[in-house]
């Protein structure tokens, strides 16, 4: 599989999340509701990683990539803490568009910090997404 069919693939996944996060927080509190989703994802992902025999490469990982996946790990973590409370106060249909302006926000970053090309094409689609996030948003 390509970069293309993971990508399919996570999206579906992520479609999935909104609804059943929805489902999952009613009466209970967004940041507990985080809590233990957090913790899933993390005995998942770290079964995954000593199935496929990677988990070892853990003691490898330079003290840059240790900054930058920590950084990422609290910017993934400020992210989920926001997208549970707005679910719990939005429909799902509402704010999952709205959290999807992430593209636009990666489209931008991708081009200040990593040299990738904002080109018509990225600028077009970039702003068909931000047009479609908020025409979604709308009441």
């Amino acid at each position: 599989m390509n970069w293309l069919h993971w990508s399919l693939l996570s999206a579906l996944f992520a479609g999935l999340t909104a609804i059943l996060a929805k489902i999952g927080i009613t009466g209970v509190d967004s940041n507990l509701a985080t809590a233990v989703r957090t913790v899933v994802v993390l005995v998942f992902a770290w079964a995954v990683a000593f199935s496929t025999g990677s988990a070892g490469g853990v003691f490898a990982l330079s003290k840059r990539t240790w900054l930058f996946l920590t950084l990422s790990g609290i910017a993934t973590g400020l992210s989920w803490l926001c997208y549970f409370r707005a679910l719990q106060l939005g429909a799902a249909s509402k704010v999952a568009p709205i959290d999807k302006l992430s593209v636009v926000f990666v489209l931008v970053f991708a081009a200040l910090f990593l040299g990738e090309a904002l080109t018509a094409k990225t600028i077009l689609g970039g702003a068909l997404i931000a047009v479609g996030a908020v025409v979604l948003a709308l009441k």
